[in-house]
């Protein structure tokens, strides 16, 4: 089963709907609560005061904790009540303790001013959220869900993006089950921002028809290159600055008439790890240059190695926000030691779903939940029903 994580708060960040989670109780918000208790500790502080000590127009912060808090009505409805119980109290005092006009227009205006403020911050909120949605909507058309157990192979996904707020970014995955196996794909664009979700829905698109398509992987792996180069191609044209951008990728097929084994293609990418109840084994390091960088190599046909398969024996891959994530002192997480350690202490972490999350939380743990780049940890195996 595909479990896509994106939404982990980062370290001292808190949005808005993470807050206004944290003010609903049961169902019900209870937004209304802080400042309805603060407009009635002022009158009660008030009125248990000598004369001299008159705090009566602190009524003035009731609107404004309301104006961060809660809606536009609310707030509006929070400097009313605190205008008439500023006046209500003020009257109550014989005539030398009453503080008068002057705090009457401070009570006043400061709810004027919360109302304002209040609507700014609501409209900047909706706006954030309708991006929100927009980036969601951009991730899942990218990233598209995967059913589970899909054509054979069970599996499961972690994605980061190291930018909390745009929630996408370069690296991508995807299963393409065939006539003559399942493909599948699994990479990191070079760079960060737009173009690099660009480069990296391209690389899908073409991964979805030639996955299909074409029965040789060699054949597949060459379509992602002239995808890769005609994108450069593309950008250069519109006179862009990321006309040199490039991919690394492992491309992997599970063919249907040969169960005990997986053929992989890499395309600059960190070798796999394959973990099985027995420990952990590295694939060796692929041939290949980085999608886009074709030009470069002597041989330009990329290599296709098989790779003998355990029983139960789970492929794992990550992007390199995972290899190079570093710690307060500058060391690299190690992957496969910790995996290893992690699948002796307890053999069912070779299940994907487990090995995942494993994978996240040490990468999270190890870089203290700063990840400098864009993360994705996918597992693979073949189901073992």
């Amino acid at each position: 089963m595909t479990k896509v994580l994106d939404r982990l708060p980062r370290s001292g960040h808190l949005d808005a709907f993470q807050r206004h989670q944290l003010l609903w109780v049961r169902g019900r918000s209870v937004a209304w609560l802080p400042p309805a208790l603060l407009l009635v500790a002022i009158t009660l502080v008030d009125f248990n005061t000598t004369g001299e000590f008159r705090v009566i127009s602190w009524l003035a912060l009731v609107p404004a904790i309301a104006a961060a808090i809660c809606g536009v009505w609310a707030t509006t409805a929070f400097a009313v009540l605190a205008l008439v119980t500023y006046v209500l109290a003020d009257h109550a005092w014989p005539h030398q303790y009453q503080t008068g006009l002057p705090d009457f227009i401070l009570v006043a205006l400061g709810g004027v001013l919360a109302v304002l403020a209040c609507t700014v911050r609501v409209r900047g909120e909706k706006r954030m959220l309708h991006m929100r949605d927009v980036a969601e909507t951009t991730r899942r058309t990218v990233l598209r869900p995967l059913p589970p157990d899909w054509s054979g192979l069970e599996h499961a996904a972690v994605y980061l993006a190291a930018d909390s707020e745009a929630r996408v970014g370069g690296d991508f995955y995807d299963i393409q089950p065939g006539p003559r196996g399942t493909r599948v794909l699994v990479g990191d664009v070079q760079g960060k921002g737009l173009g690099a979700v660009e480069a990296a829905a391209a690389l899908l698109g073409t991964f979805r028809e030639a996955g299909y398509h074409e029965a040789d992987l060699a054949t597949v792996a060459e379509r992602l290159e002239v995808r890769m180069i005609r994108h450069r191609g593309h950008t250069a044209a519109l006179g862009r600055r990321d006309g040199d951008r490039f991919a690394t990728a492992a491309l992997l097929d599970f063919p249907d008439d040969e169960p005990g084994v997986v053929d992989v293609v890499l395309f600059g990418h960190d070798p796999p790890l394959l973990v099985g109840p027995g420990g952990v084994r590295t694939l060796p390091p692929g041939d290949g240059l980085p999608l886009g960088l074709v030009e470069l190599a002597a041989d330009g046909r990329p290599h296709v190695h098989r790779v003998p398969l355990a029983t139960g024996e789970t492929v794992l891959l990550t992007t390199d926000g995972v290899t190079e994530a570093r710690d307060g002192e500058g060391a690299f997480y190690p992957l496969a030691g910790d995996v290893a350690r992690a699948v002796a202490a307890d053999p069912r972490l070779v299940e994907p779903r487990r090995l995942v999350i494993r994978v996240r939380d040490g990468t999270l743990r190890h870089c203290g939940n700063r990840l400098a780049d864009d993360t994705t940890v996918f597992a693979v195996r073949r189901s073992r029903s």
